[in-house]
């Protein structure tokens, strides 16, 4: 899978993200000289976080016959610290359906070993910056 990031001309600091076939809008706030039009980096990667427990909870009550009805994730982060190396994200998870109290806590604990959560917290990432 191929992600191209171009800048978008329309905008000041606008960019087009372009993964197959969907366009996403990326774009800062004014007060670093963006317009707001789109979610910021980080937004980004901390929506990819939330979006992935979401759709691991989905899979995993699908599997397994439970009767989840909907799913919500609402991610929180504190950044205050990011420059001193720590990055602190909340996922608070909101679920309805016919559940017992023991597969509430089942989706609960399969959030927090979703694919996006174990790779922000259990791999080390290296990443290589080079000329098209």
């Amino acid at each position: 899978m191929s992600i191209v990031v171009k800048r978008d001309p329309t905008g000041k600091m606008r960019h087009q993200v372009i993964i197959g076939k969907h366009t996403l809008v990326a774009d800062e706030g004014p007060q670093v000289g963006g317009e707001d039009s789109g979610p910021t980096p980080h937004d980004l990667y901390d929506a990819a976080l939330g979006a992935c427990k979401a759709l691991t909870m989905v899979w995993y009550a699908e599997r397994e016959g439970i009767p989840l009805q909907d799913v919500e994730v609402r991610m929180t982060r504190d950044a205050s610290q990011e420059r001193q190396g720590s990055y602190r994200l909340r996922a608070a998870v909101a679920v309805s359906g016919d559940l017992t109290g023991a597969q509430r806590e089942q989706l609960l604990a399969v959030a927090s070993r979703s694919p996006v959560h174990k790779l922000m917290t259990r791999v080390t990432t290296e990443i290589e910056t080079v000329w098209l």
